[in-house]
């Protein structure tokens, strides 16, 4: 039996910057090979970042991705780390005639192995996902080649990320040839509830293919995707080895010592994929030779987050990378002494730190005194910029020029708010974040131009009711990383006072809603699960209940179009996961 130091890079790549992207990668393994790694695996993707969506279609970037990786091949070998093998992710070509959106020679989302200064492996994703965020068959064709290369004695294969999700394929062929250790590079975004599918996926394929998993995950906010990290090893019994932590980057270094050699030929093979296709096995050598056993250092098994911390994290290294990655120096947005907003300018204040972070609190002639009071408590808590900027003379002004009344007149004020938000962000360069939470854009009850004007949505994605007990976990816990110092950082009374939109007098949410424990339930079984209203009244949801909140949901499409982005992290979000017709006539039926 053979041992093997493999170093798992759990990074942050940013899309589109191959030259930081290809700059970490040679970092990264510099520092795995000064722990005496043997090999370095590193994401799906990494030099071009994950996803890269409608970029892989210009051949100019596709052109790029390929000159990064053979720059970094040379760059590894002249900076002393030639000898350390590198398995990494980027985007490749195939040699097929071109269609109708895609540049010549269709792309690929490929991996290679980098040794000596040369690629000298690569092989592509072979099973390409078509649902929920995924439209992957948009952009890619399938690959059909899977690289073993022998490392020390171990023959190691190499599969990206959605073969280890489907059944057949590459993960079939490896149990086949016989690999000692399977190595896949991920880019797996974080949901909330998904329990610990990835451990008992990467358990199932390792006893399948008979071989030791190395699982390697991306981390880091991309959009309204969140990636979590949470890189595992497994051994060949679907035994947990090691497992880095989630939400942070980390360089993951672990010894498996009980590896079989290999003496099988070398060249190319084809083998039965078990899903109607051929998968050509290329067999070569980069070292024979086993390396002389060293004592293992204990591998490291990172404790899993409980449900409200995942959630909590998620947002907070969403906002974190929106913020930095498209060069934001600092945020803006509205503090009314209500939750939504209060929880948004903590995730903010742990994200970018409080200095950074700008409320302006905007009283109308309806907020009542308490609101003012306590969004001032929480600028004082957290230490946060803030200003106060009336809206009732301005609002006055307005309808001194146009006669509204009723719903409009309640928008005006919304729309207000947005100006005075978007105009300071104008002013100042701030990114306006929004505070709309999942249950209200869900039912509509959100101003187009108004509170729904700005640039990145924290809590998009997350239900009222989550709303409360992310509020109250944040309370009582903090986390390493989070920037905010604060103890008790949201005030109870915004936790706890009934919710209002203050737009007119002793107004309530359940004037016109349901308790948001009765609407969260029934929007979770229509949105989430698809549920048709016949399905909903044999879930219990009261019929008439049911035709209500259908028709808010359904009339509100062309809303949610036009809201800001905002991190998923629920299993299907408002936008990437759930894609309507606007223009619509059909409507479900309780008859």
């Amino acid at each position: 039996m053979a041992q093997l130091r493999i170093a798992l890079a759990q990074t942050n790549p940013t899309v589109g910057d191959l030259s930081a992207n290809a700059d970490r990668l040679v970092e990264q393994t510099r520092e795995a090979a000064e722990r005496g790694a043997h090999l370095v695996v590193f994401t799906e993707m990494f030099l071009t970042g994950y996803p890269v969506e409608d970029l892989v279609l210009r051949t100019s970037f596709v052109d790029a991705s390929i000159r990064t990786l053979e720059q970094v091949a040379r760059r590894l070998r002249e900076e002393g780390l030639g000898e350390l093998p590198v398995v990494a992710g980027y985007v490749d070509r195939a040699g097929l005639a071109p269609r109708v959106g895609q540049p010549k020679g269709a792309p690929l989302d490929a991996a290679a192995v980098l040794f000596r200064g040369e690629v000298v492996a690569r092989t592509a994703k072979h099973h390409l996902p078509n649902y929920g965020v995924f439209d992957e068959y948009r952009y890619f064709v399938r690959g059909d080649r899977l690289p073993i290369f022998r490392l020390h004695g171990v023959d190691v294969a190499v599969a990206v990320c959605e073969d280890l999700w489907q059944d057949g394929g590459p993960v079939s062929v490896v149990g086949q040839a016989g690999a000692g250790l399977l190595v896949a590079p991920n880019a797996s975004p974080y949901e909330k509830e998904k329990d610990d599918v990835r451990l008992e996926l990467c358990a199932r394929r390792a006893r399948e293919a008979g071989c030791a998993l190395a699982y390697a995950n991306q981390v880091g906010g991309q959009d309204e995707l969140v990636f979590d990290g949470d890189s595992l090893v497994v051994d060949r019994s679907g035994e947990l080895v090691a497992r880095a932590g989630q939400f942070r980057e980390e360089l993951l270094v672990v010894d498996l010592d009980d590896l079989p050699v290999s003496d099988a030929e070398t060249g190319s093979f084809p083998y039965d994929a078990g899903d109607g296709t051929t998968i050509t096995v290329d067999r070569l050598v980069l070292s024979a030779e086993p390396v002389a056993p060293r004592p293992a250092e204990p591998a490291p098994v990172a404790d899993r987050l409980d449900p409200h911390a995942e959630v909590y994290s998620a947002l907070v290294l969403a906002v974190r990378d929106y913020v930095a990655k498209n060069g934001f120096r600092s945020v803006i947005l509205g503090l009314s002494g209500g939750i939504d907003s209060a929880l948004t300018a903590t995730i903010a204040a742990d994200a970018i730190g409080p200095d950074r972070v700008h409320v302006v609190l905007m009283p109308s002639r309806y907020s009542s005194d308490h609101s003012v009071a306590d969004a001032e408590e929480l600028v004082r808590r957290q230490g946060l910029h803030a200003r106060i900027a009336p809206i009732a003379d301005i609002v006055t002004a307005f309808e001194k020029e146009i006669e509204l009344s009723g719903l409009a007149a309640e928008n005006l004020q919304a729309r207000v708010r947005g100006m005075i938000l978007m105009g300071l962000s104008n002013e100042n360069g701030h990114l306006v974040l929004t505070t709309g939470n999942k249950s209200e854009l869900a039912t509509g009850y959100s101003t187009l131009y108004g509170d729904s004007a700005g640039g990145f949505a924290p809590i998009k994605d997350v239900p009222k009711t989550m709303v409360w007990e992310l509020a109250r976990w944040r309370n009582a816990h903090t986390r390493p990383g989070f920037l905010l110092e604060a103890e008790r950082p949201i005030p109870e009374n915004s936790i706890v006072k009934e919710p209002s939109a203050e737009l007119r007098p002793d107004q309530r949410d359940t004037d016109s809603l349901p308790p948001y424990e009765v609407l969260d339930r029934l929007l979770d079984d229509y949105v989430e699960k698809d549920m048709g209203s016949q399905e909903l009244i044999a879930a219990g949801h009261d019929p008439e209940l049911v035709t209500r909140v259908i028709r808010l949901v359904d009339l509100a499409e062309y809303k949610r179009r036009q809201y800001p982005p905002g991190p998923k992290i629920t299993p299907k979000n408002f936008g990437r996961d759930r894609r309507l017709p606007i223009t619509n006539r059909w409507r479900e039926t309780t008859a």
